[in-house]
This record gives C-alpha cells, sequence and structure tokens, in this order.
C-alpha cells in the first residue's frame, strides 16, 4: 500500500471517504483506485488467513475488488465503514468457494504479515511464528477463523468486524478469545500442522 495513500493513517475521517466513494459512484476512476489501494492489503490478509495457497488468496481478492466495482452504484452509507462492505463482500466470496470446491478453506502462506524486524534472524522467527499460528487455526470452527481473519489480518475493530460477520460486538470478543486460546492450547500441544 502507497506510503502517502488517501485513507491510510489515523486522520481518516468519514467525510473524506464518503466524498471518495461518492466520486467511485460517480465514475471517478481515480477515486475507485484509492479505495482500491486503501483496502487491497487488508482484504488480501484477510483472504490468506482462510485460503490454501497465494494464488488462490489473490485471485479472490482480485475477485472481491470486481464484485465491488460493479455493486458500487447501489452501496448505501449505513453508519460503516466502506471497508465494512469490502469484507462481507470478501466473506461471502470465501463461503462461496467453499461451496463450489467443497473446500475447507485454511491458510498455508508465508506473508500473512510483514516482519517488522530489520535483522534477518528475527525476520525468519516472525515468519516461523506466523506460520505455526495460521496452521494452528486450521483446527477452529469458520466463525473463529474469520473473527481472527478480520481482527489481526484486516486490523478491523470489534465494532468493524461485529457488523461485517452480522454479530453483537459481545458475540466477536467471544468468539476471538475462544480462538485464541483454541491456538495458544493448539501450540502447546505442538501439533499445529497436522489436521
Amino acid at each position: 500500500m502507497p506510503a502517502g495513500s488517501v485513507l491510510s493513517g489515523e486522520g481518516c475521517q468519514v467525510q473524506d471517504e464518503q466524498r471518495i466513494v461518492s466520486r467511485a459512484q460517480g465514475g471517478d476512476e481515480a477515486a475507485f483506485s484509492m479505495l482500491y489501494e486503501d483496502n487491497f492489503d487488508k482484504v488480501y490478509r484477510f483472504m490468506t488467513l482462510r485460503m490454501r495457497d497465494r494464488t488462490e488468496a489473490e485471485d479472490m481478492t482480485q475477485q472481491v475488488f470486481v464484485k465491488a466495482f460493479e455493486a458500487l452504484p447501489t452501496f448505501q452509507w449505513r453508519g460503516a465503514p466502506f471497508a465494512s462492505w469490502l469484507f462481507r463482500i470478501a466473506r461471502n466470496q470465501v463461503i462461496d468457494w467453499q461451496r463450489k470446491y467443497g473446500k475447507r478453506a485454511t491458510s498455508s502462506l508465508e506473508e500473512v504479515t510483514a516482519p517488522s524486524a530489520e535483522n534477518l534472524e528475527d525476520r525468519v522467527q516472525d515468519k516461523l511464528a506466523v506460520e505455526q499460528v495460521v496452521a494452528a487455526s486450521r483446527h477452529l470452527p469458520p466463525a473463529q477463523r474469520d473473527v481472527l481473519g478480520l481482527r489481526f489480518g484486516a486490523e478491523m475493530s470489534i465494532a468493524e468486524t461485529a457488523r461485517i460477520m452480522g454479530k453483537n460486538e459481545g458475540a466477536i470478543k467471544a468468539l476471538q478469545h475462544s480462538a485464541i486460546n483454541a491456538v495458544r492450547r493448539v501450540l502447546a500441544q505442538g501439533n499445529h500442522g497436522e489436521d
């Protein structure tokens, strides 16, 4: 994601987002490009936690934006950020993919998050830790994987995750708590790679 993107950072204001979405709905390709660039990484990280490989995650992420572009004229503000609408599309894509191919969506991707350390050894340790957590998450029910993907992969708030999943915030907190505890148990048992 470009460092100077319009919507990234803490100063993102709802009015700015509404203005950009409105321009995109009016056919402004540059405005849709801003929405794409500001949301692509989050949607991709969510998909990497749900899909089996990078190619599938990339394809599904592109499909989310194609569907969003096609449905953009019907988008209406309902008190939630634009990203919430995108993640409902993304979550539905995963569900459709599972139904179509009869697959259990899990992830074994290397690049869920960018390593924060400069040191090569630290980067390898970070990558191994992410791979272990992703492998451990295979043992979780789909709702718990969705919560982890949205909360930590896509960096959504509890409220945004609740809107996307159609649940109340208390339910999201409970699912997150259960998911984290389950991942900890799997990691402690050392069988995170086996199904």
